[in-house]
């Protein structure tokens, strides 16, 4: 290892263990539970729905480096909260928010359907806490969070799918990687997002894993096949054997109704359209297990080793830089996900790289992560939210922290210590 990248990985340990105390707020308001925030002013009093499921990843990491058990044992609180928070008053329809904010009432939009709803990650959230605290899922069962979790999943089964198995965005609202051009602008309900199905493939495996360790095994199996299912689906119309990626899916058709006199010689018989659009999200397939692995090969030789489309000194382009929307000017409401480096996209593709056994590719990616944050602290005394790709320079928000202090995840492993992983 370098003396440089010594000197970078000193300096964020020391920045992490100094500051993620800043995490942690209290119950009030709004919340009923201690919880985790992302971080920085901008965040400062706001549970987001993966942003505190990924921070918990990366505070684990940090807890287990230099925290105590008595501080373990008080984050605890804070952690279930996170999910304790969204599940409380889950009604009927499963419909839970993207976040919530301390002083405002929580209230259902008058058609929940034509917004989107917390992305599917709250079952992998508490998978995750179940599985790091030894398999123990009964504080999963209090006041019926087991059932609020499945009502949360059922939504997104019963009203979130299309026919051919593919999950969609409701419309372009807080989809995560804010401005992907598949669902940006586009008409509602005609994205059906390879991140959003890679998620939701894992939420499905999640929500079984935790009824099974409630001797629910009947019931596990059911939501272990919709897993299945979906994962077929993927591999049937998001793999694009042309190009060797994963891709979103266009369900943008005119609908000719039950008896069409138009084109009556040959109807569509294809359920979906590939968008060939270079977005990072095409590497979430590795993370979440379902890319084959001749698949993964492809995707790793052809995309993520590529410095013409994703590959950058400072990571992982989250736009391919041959897209003609590829831009990196600063933007927030929507952030920028148009070719920026951010820390949360290194991390997920630096995952799928270690599943499927690309060391020296992921090593490359982890020693690049750490660099990229080093020096900023170093120069600047914080993170950022997301970077230029080709020199690393912060573009936007300086203290930052959220899933960006999974870091010490990937320096961990660099390292040859136990890294904390998601569920």
């Amino acid at each position: 290892m370098s003396d440089d990248l010594k000197r970078y990985i000193g300096l964020i340990r020391e920045n992490l263990s100094a500051n993620y105390k800043g995490m942690f707020r209290e119950a009030g308001g709004a919340f009923d539970h201690p919880f985790i925030t992302p971080g920085s002013d901008q965040y400062a009093d706001v549970l987001w729905d993966w942003d505190s499921w990924l921070s918990n990843v990366a505070l684990r990491q940090i807890l287990k480096e230099f925290g105590t058990e008595e501080g373990r044992e008080e984050a605890r609180e804070y952690e279930r909260g996170c999910v304790r928070n969204y599940l409380s008053g889950v009604r009927i329809n499963g419909w839970i928010p993207i976040s919530i904010r301390r002083h405002s009432e929580r209230k259902q939009p008058a058609d929940i359907y034509a917004q989107n709803m917390h992305k599917p990650c709250l079952a992998q959230h508490a998978a995750f806490l179940v599985q790091q605290d030894g398999g123990d899922a009964e504080w999963v069962r209090e006041d019926e969070g087991l059932f609020g979790l499945q009502k949360f999943v059922n939504n997104y089964r019963n009203h979130h799918r299309h026919p051919c198995g593919i999950y969609y965005w409701q419309d372009d609202g807080a989809v995560g990687v804010d401005n992907d051009p598949c669902s940006f602008n586009r008409p509602p309900r005609s994205c059906g997002s390879i991140y959003l199905n890679c998620l939701m493939h894992r939420e499905l495996e999640a929500l079984a894993y935790l009824l099974r360790r409630l001797d629910l095994g009947e019931v596990a199996a059911q939501y272990q096949s919709d897993a299945d299912d979906l994962k077929a689906a993927i591999l049937e119309h998001c793999w694009d054997e042309r190009d060797g990626f994963f891709y979103s899916v266009d369900f943008n058709f005119v609908d000719l109704g039950p008896h069409p006199r138009r084109h009556i010689g040959q109807l569509r018989d294809w359920p979906c359209l590939i968008m060939r659009i270079g977005v990072w999200s095409g590497f979430l397939a590795l993370w979440a297990g379902i890319a084959t692995e001749e698949q993964a090969e492809r995707v790793v030789k052809e995309h993520y080793r590529n410095g013409k489309t994703f590959n950058a000194p400072a990571g992982v382009r989250t736009l391919s830089k041959m897209e003609k929307m590829y831009n990196v000017r600063a933007s927030g409401a929507p952030s920028s996900w148009l070719g920026p480096i951010w820390g949360v996209s290194n991390y997920l593709t630096f995952r799928g790289l270690v599943r499927y056994g690309f060391e020296d590719d992921a090593r490359e990616l982890a020693e690049k992560t750490i660099r990229l944050f080093g020096r900023d602290i170093e120069r600047f005394g914080a993170m950022h939210e997301y970077y230029q790709p080709q020199n690393g320079e912060p573009i936007l928000n300086k203290g930052f922290q959220n899933w960006n202090c999974l870091v010490l995840n990937m320096i961990a492993w660099l390292e040859g210590k136990d890294a904390v992983t998601e569920f």
